[in-house]
């Protein structure tokens, strides 16, 4: 999980959050529970979207690296800071794993028709399985 600076506008009854290494990326609130809350999902659903589109991720700044920023520092002015979890995509790690034969060979097929490759394949699929258990 890594921690991304989260600015936080405006007052009980009406919050509103943006994110400095995430243009565009905003949400708003009634209440600041409600708003961390909303935050999280947002982002970790943008996150995955350009993920999906092929789109590089932002690199996160630290809040002492954002202090540094002509920008940041005029845009956090009047708003809390805040931090959200959220997680991000690392490096590819190779593992080694046992399949049963004819299973390999499904699922080459599959990848194959998708047009992905065996190893993108099975990380979407254990991704589609994570995301449906903790749903």
């Amino acid at each position: 999980m890594t921690r991304v600076v989260m600015l936080i506008h405006g007052e009980a009854g009406n919050y509103g959050a943006s994110f400095p290494d995430f243009p565009g990326a905003t949400t708003g609130a009634d209440d600041l529970d409600e708003l961390y809350r909303k935050a999280a999902e947002m982002l970790a659903f943008h996150v995955g979207g350009l993920v999906e589109d092929g789109e590089l991720v932002p690199r996160t700044r630290s809040l002492e690296e954002l202090r540094g920023d002509p920008v940041f520092i005029e845009e956090s002015r009047d708003a809390m800071i805040g931090l959200i979890e959220v997680d991000l995509p690392g490096r590819a790690v190779r593992v080694n794993i046992s399949v049963e034969e004819s299973l390999l060979k499904r699922i080459d097929r599959a990848a194959e028709a998708a047009g992905e490759s065996r190893s993108g394949f099975l990380a979407q699929a254990a991704k589609a399985r994570l995301t449906s258990m903790v749903a």
